[in-house]
């Protein structure tokens, strides 16, 4: 029983973040059988993820600057936007620039759950602590996802060839150096570490909702919702 609030309170910021989102795309739903299978393939990616970290610890070291940025940022960024293009960048039901948004935070929260449970299980938690990388890792990853996705979804609608690579390297740079700063402060900052990363996870979430209404503002459906409306 124990085990199974555990794993209960390690699953349920990934999956509320993730249902938040969904929910946010005002005009066209994504079909659910492939927010889920992004979601799932995040799961996934969290092994290989955890082979090249190895390997680059070896061959690297383990310097603060050096996992935060290349163990960590570098890696995990990459692997998640090489499958997210890969696999929906040039998919049919990616038809409007929020839908970046959400496969790529299905991806993140995926690997994000599994890395929260993984967590859970072979470290000793209480509830503050499971809280806590609830508010911070979790949502971490959702904000990288977020950024993630909005310039993907930016590259994919873009006018000339020149704009689409522009927003394609913008696309795995913002979240790879977000993600980097946030390990930077967590592994640097040695006292008084909160009074760092509260308000750059703040000032993130901000700056996430901003591109989720801009997205949502740019959807090609948002006309058609109101001829509708008039009609009606």
């Amino acid at each position: 029983m124990l085990l199974f609030s555990i794993l209960a309170a390690a699953i349920a910021p990934g999956i509320s973040l993730l249902t938040y989102l969904y929910l946010r795309d005002k005009y066209e739903a994504e079909p659910i059988h492939i927010v889920v299978r992004m979601f799932v393939l995040g799961v996934l990616v969290v092994v290989p993820i955890m082979v090249v970290q190895r390997g680059l610890e070896i061959w690297l070291g383990n310097g603060t600057f050096v996992a935060s940025f290349i163990h960590s940022a570098a890696v995990e960024e990459f692997l998640k936007w090489f499958i997210l293009y890969h696999v929906i960048y040039n998919h049919t039901e990616f038809d409007e620039p929020y839908d970046g948004i959400l496969y790529a935070a299905s991806i993140s929260l995926g690997f994000a759950t599994l890395e929260n449970v993984l967590y859970a299980i072979y470290t000793p938690s209480s509830f503050g602590s499971l809280l806590a990388r609830a508010m911070l890792p979790v949502s971490g990853h959702a904000l990288f996802g977020v950024m993630m996705g909005y310039y993907l979804g930016k590259a994919k609608f873009a006018e000339t060839r020149k704009k689409t690579k522009l927003f394609l390297s913008i696309s795995f740079a913002l979240p790879f150096l977000l993600h980097g700063f946030y390990d930077l402060i967590l592994m640097s900052v040695e006292q008084n570490w909160i009074w760092v990363i509260v308000p750059f996870m703040i000032g993130l979430w901000a700056w996430g909702l901003h591109k989720m209404n801009s997205a949502n503002a740019k959807s090609p459906f948002r006309l058609v919702t109101r001829e509708e409306e008039v009609k009606s």
